[in-house]
């Protein structure tokens, strides 16, 4: 199939994509998007996490027949150009990034929650990125970027 999505603000198509083929795996090989990382492939991880029609999800637990048609943001869309997004630029601030493999999910889920509750409490960002699984930082970096954001403004 030809699938036809707008990603990142851009009209884009893939073809000879099959149906049940992971949006992951078509934003990462075949759309040259690699920013959303693959890990577990099994949406326990969140590294993989996008936004669709402003949603976030998994993309590996998508399938790309399910995108036809519809608006994807990847990690790579939060930014304005050369100008990282403030949940981006937090994490690199706070040195809430290392291996950076868990990054992109984690940068993406904080966004969601910035943008749903400007201002939240541990607890809330402690659920907003309990999906999101990092096996370097000990999270406290990601917890003070995401405070640091908050006390800012607008993510």
């Amino acid at each position: 199939m030809r699938l036809n999505v707008t990603i990142n603000g851009e009209k884009r198509q893939a073809d000879d994509v099959w149906e049940g083929e992971s949006l992951l795996y078509v934003l990462r090989e075949r759309l040259g998007l690699p920013g959303s990382k693959n890990a577990c492939e099994q949406g326990e991880c969140g590294s993989c996490t996008v936004y669709l029609d402003d949603l976030p999800v998994c993309a590996c637990l998508v399938a790309a027949g399910q995108a036809e048609d519809r608006v994807v943001r990847t990690v790579e869309g939060l930014a304005d150009g050369a100008t990282l997004d403030p949940v981006q630029q937090s994490f690199v601030d706070q040195g809430a990034v290392q291996c950076g493999f868990c990054t992109p999910g984690l940068v993406v889920a904080a966004h969601d929650l910035l943008n749903r509750v400007p201002d939240p409490s541990d607890e809330e960002i402690r659920e907003a990125l309990a999906g999101n699984l990092c096996r370097c930082t000990g999270y406290e970096k990601i917890l003070d970027a995401v405070r640091a954001v908050a006390k800012g403004g607008v993510a």
